[in-house]
């Protein structure tokens, strides 16, 4: 049995893939950072409901050292990871002059340092194995840069550079790397917009619907199966065409 590790899971587009891989048969690395309760009720859902294993496991993904124990206790468990998901994220909406350096290490460390530190933990047993699946949840905001987003806007374009360079790398190893690219996904990223905020962003968007996480991990669960097995250093855009 194959298994998945799926980074910020506890929540939103992570829960979505963690229960979409789940269904397909994989084990199911869970990692969380604050969310321990979330996390453990998710575990048994899975548990119950799909009949594979499920390990949780705390780490800031941020952190290297955090990170590489969190990589050593998977493997301990079940072997070897087939697949990644980097998931975790967070947002910032500010003007660009009153973003200051914190915000900018933050964002930058936990969007994009965070694909680099578990990447780095998970590939050199997947080259070793020949064979192995990453995918990098980015946002459509990397694609084109959204206004008092700059530092979101530069990390997910940071996730994109790193997906297309590193799927060449290791493409001769059996490794395939692409990127899930989100528009409006209703999670709790979008609880700080109001009911007329939101009803304008809908307007901007031609399937004139938000998108929902399942949307974004039924995306992923296509890239890591060998329904895409030609396809590596891709941006697959799930936006409800928002952004073309």
């Amino acid at each position: 049995m194959k298994t998945a590790l799926i980074t910020g899971a506890s929540r939103g587009i992570g829960t979505a893939c963690a229960i979409a891989l789940a269904k397909q048969g994989y084990n199911i690395v869970l990692n969380y950072n604050n969310s321990e309760g979330k996390a453990q009720s998710l575990s048994k859902i899975i548990a119950d409901n799909y009949g594979v294993d499920v390990l949780c496991v705390k780490a800031d993904v941020s952190d290297k050292a955090q990170v590489e124990a969190m990589v050593k206790s998977a493997l301990e468990k079940f072997e070897y990871i087939d697949v990644l998901v980097n998931n975790a994220g967070i947002a910032l909406q500010k003007l660009f002059t009153d973003t200051t350096e914190d915000d900018w290490n933050k964002v930058m460390s936990t969007n994009l340092t965070s694909v680099y530190n578990v990447t780095h933990a998970v590939l050199p047993d997947m080259i070793r194995n020949h064979s192995g699946n990453i995918v990098n949840i980015s946002s459509m905001w990397g694609e084109v840069g959204a206004s008092m987003e700059v530092a979101y806007s530069a990390s997910k374009a940071g996730v994109i550079g790193l997906t297309k360079a590193l799927s060449k790398e290791v493409a001769p190893s059996n490794i395939r790397v692409n990127c899930v690219s989100p528009g409006v996904i209703m999670t709790d990223m979008m609880s700080g917009f109001s009911d007329e905020d939101l009803s304008m962003i809908k307007e901007e968007i031609p399937l004139c619907e938000f998108g929902t996480a399942k949307n974004v991990a039924d995306a992923v669960a296509f890239l890591v199966s060998d329904k895409a097995r030609f396809i590596t250093g891709q941006v697959i855009s799930v936006n409800g065409g928002m952004v073309m």
